[in-house]
């Protein structure tokens, strides 16, 4: 289970209260607990918050960076973020060719991670930035072989992401049809607003599931 947290929306007393939930749970409620910071908008910087969140909690911190500038050398690990549903090379190699001089020089643990962009009903921060169009959640085929080509890359996880907001989470269709196609973890977020949501993404083969907005509110 990870928390995605926007630097942007991390007011201290925010910040705080979020924290000792969060730490409840690590002992109570979830075995596995991770924290991934980033977002596709930032003008807060990342390393600032990571710190915040570290000087309160021992839970690991996972970069989720929307480009290159994001990048933050205080964290335990990065997704470093493939946008394979779209077609904008920005996305799929250029910004990785800016940030690896600097993941290089700080040792940063990398996630080579296949990005996939789901419909969840509405225009998400993804796909405005990257300018490109998601998958809708019918074409099960589509979704599930980029999940393999992804594999076939080298790429150590896939995640399934319906966007920041989103109405509706990816379909448990979908994520089941993947994870029968792929044979590396699989995370899902986006949409995802309830227990039961949660559940149901498990039930259908996600290894870890990503929720966001729906804690911030």
């Amino acid at each position: 289970f990870a928390l995605l947290i926007d630097p942007e929306k991390c007011s201290d007393e925010w910040l705080c209260n979020v924290m000792s939930t969060i730490n409840s749970w690590q002992s109570t409620v979830i075995n596995q607990l991770f924290i991934f910071v980033g977002g596709s908008q930032l003008k807060e910087s990342v390393h600032n918050t990571v710190e915040r969140i570290k000087r309160l909690t021992s839970i690991h911190v996972v970069m989720f960076p929307g480009d290159a500038s994001q990048f933050a050398d205080n964290v335990d690990a990065l997704l470093f973020l493939s946008l394979a549903s779209g077609r904008n090379a920005k996305y799929l190699i250029e910004q990785h060719i800016n940030a690896a001089p600097l993941i290089k020089q700080t040792g940063v643990e990398t996630i080579p991670t296949g990005y996939i962009l789901i419909d969840g009903g509405k225009l998400t921060a993804v796909e405005r930035v990257s300018h490109t169009t998601p998958y809708s959640a019918k074409d099960i085929n589509i979704i599930a072989n980029t999940a393999l080509a992804c594999q076939l890359l080298g790429h150590k996880m896939v995640y399934l992401e319906a966007g920041s907001g989103a109405n509706y989470p990816v379909p448990q269709n979908v994520i089941k049809a993947t994870k029968e196609t792929i044979d590396i973890p699989l995370i899902v977020g986006g949409g995802i607003k309830t227990p039961r949501m949660i559940q149901c993404a498990f039930e259908a083969g996600a290894d870890l599931v990503v929720i966001g907005n729906h804690i911030e509110s």
